[in-house]
């Protein structure tokens, strides 16, 4: 039998925080079947706010696989100068 991690994820300490803009904690979440790369920092609430001097989590989501690919785009010919490309815009 396999264990299901559907809509589950972890936390760990990040060991290799460099700066204060690395993530305290990673890990990750699967949310219905898709895989996602989960940060956290640790924050405390500001003064007047409704989390005034509590502490808690910020956190970032961001999916594993990524579609990089570039999208499709049609071929134009170069405008030779301003003047040409004036006149292709209907108006002008």
């Amino acid at each position: 039998m396999t264990y299901d991690n559907t809509n589950s994820g972890m936390l760990a300490r990040n060991d290799k925080k460099e700066t204060e803009k690395h993530p305290d904690f990673k890990g990750s979440i699967n949310v219905d079947g898709v895989e996602y790369w989960l940060s956290a920092w640790v924050r405390e609430g500001k003064e007047g706010g409704k989390m005034a001097g509590r502490k808690f989590f910020s956190l970032s989501v961001s999916p594993k696989e990524q579609n990089f690919a570039p999208k499709s785009v049609g071929v134009t010919q170069k405008a030779a100068s301003f003047d040409q490309l004036e006149d292709d815009i209907p108006g002008w």
